[in-house]
């Protein structure tokens, strides 16, 4: 791979602390005015400043024109993998009906379950594939993927291979997740969630080593106790995550405190006090304002929880029932106007701070050693980027250090 330099960028390095950022750093961007960045044959950041004059003679150039060069984008919560439609599903939303409605008649997520299992792996894989390049074409380099449309052991290990086999040649990264706390099979939730903790986890853990767990906590979903339970048990030796208040308040978020949990996703319905002692803590919270857009108009606090001091990250939430965009330039217009965060807030919540949530260190930034996963805009504002909404502002993808 020949070595790249890109000249005459508005360089966002991010650069800065090597943990989650909150408070001051949570707004700052780091911003060269004018300058370069030259990636090695490596793939990695060999240099960034104002000039460089050291770069190969045969190094493939990009000249920015003045254009925004930023790190690509982290979406670290996704539902990436799924089979079936939720199209009909939309317009009842449309003409009154509840998610919950829908869940009690069988639909919503249940309705995605019935065709994940009728799906064979190989085409969960392509049809996750073209998915994956839509995420790129719009900018973001690494994701997160759940499994979770599964509930049977047979099932949920389908789709973390499905994942695993869509992500084996994408330039990107894809990070995937074990949501084994999600919906339920049968009619008593208890004894459900403790066949997963009893059979499913282990199966998991012993193919899957080191991925991470997550449960979901609301109506419609696993209670507290349930969820609890699966993360205790989890942690043990695995990385946990929660998602919580969708819909309701649950009382999940002091619990996914105390269990030190790597994120809190969603959000909407959690009381402030509980945002509070959430911004105080470690755990970063996780906004997913597409949710609210697409589904109800309800969004978390995000400004809040910056102003508390909280980490805080944005995700699409891709899903075919709640979200169903790969759009982490609409994520961030939308967490500008709708959750509260500024603009340089949503920009760091949609780099190096998701990228932390996932227990990446090497991205996020545009520092010399780091992977080289860059997203040059069409623009010469970063603000555009909340500004603009339905356009693609995406020029230029490098991922890995390869033009894509």
């Amino acid at each position: 791979m020949p070595a790249l330099i890109i000249r005459n960028a508005r360089i966002l390095t991010l650069s800065g602390s090597p943990v989650a950022r909150r408070g001051a750093e949570l707004r700052a961007l780091g911003v060269i005015p004018l300058g370069e960045v030259l990636v090695g044959d490596d793939g990695k950041i060999a240099a960034v400043a104002e000039k460089i004059d050291t770069a190969p003679a045969d190094a493939q150039v990009i000249d920015a024109a003045g254009r925004v060069l930023m790190p690509g984008f982290v979406d670290c919560h996704t539902h990436a993998c799924w089979a079936g439609s939720r199209l009909d599903e939309w317009r009842a939303l449309l003409n009154g009906e509840t998610y919950s409605d829908l869940l009690k008649k069988g639909g919503g997520m249940l309705a995605t379950v019935r065709a994940v299992r009728e799906t064979t792996r190989n085409q969960l894989a392509a049809n996750l594939r073209g998915r994956l390049d839509e995420f790129l074409r719009n900018g973001t380099t690494t994701l997160e993927i759940k499994s979770g449309y599964g509930l049977t052991l047979e099932a949920e290990l389908k789709m973390l291979r499905a994942i695993q086999r869509a992500a084996g040649d994408w330039p990107g990264t894809v990070v995937p997740t074990a949501l084994l706390g999600h919906g339920c099979e049968g009619s008593s939730l208890d004894d459900y969630a403790k066949m997963v903790v009893r059979d499913i986890l282990p199966e998991v853990l012993r193919e899957f080593p080191g991925i991470a767990i997550e449960a979901f906590c609301d109506q419609g979903a696993w209670t507290v106790e349930t969820c609890v339970r699966l993360l205790e048990k989890a942690r043990k030796h695995l990385p946990i995550r929660a998602s919580a208040d969708q819909f309701t308040p649950t009382g999940m978020v002091p619990e996914a405190v105390r269990l030190h949990a790597g994120c809190v996703a969603h959000l909407e319905g959690t009381p402030k006090e509980q945002l509070r002692e959430l911004a105080e803590s470690p755990v970063v919270a996780v906004l997913t304002p597409l949710t609210g857009l697409h589904l109800n108009q309800r969004f978390a606090r995000g400004g809040f929880l910056a102003e508390n001091g909280g980490a805080v990250a944005i995700a699409t939430n891709c899903n075919p029932g709640t979200s169903p965009s790969c759009s982490m330039p609409l994520a961030i217009a939308t967490a500008v106007r709708f959750c509260g965060l500024d603009i340089e807030e949503a920009i760091v919540a949609a780099t190096v701070n998701p990228a932390l949530v996932l227990g990446l260190t090497d991205r996020g930034t545009i520092e010399p050693g780091k992977r080289a996963d860059l997203v040059l805009l069409h623009h010469k504002d970063e603000r555009l980027l909340a500004y603009e909404l339905g356009g693609n502002p995406v020029a230029q993808v490098i991922c890995g250090g390869k033009l894509v």
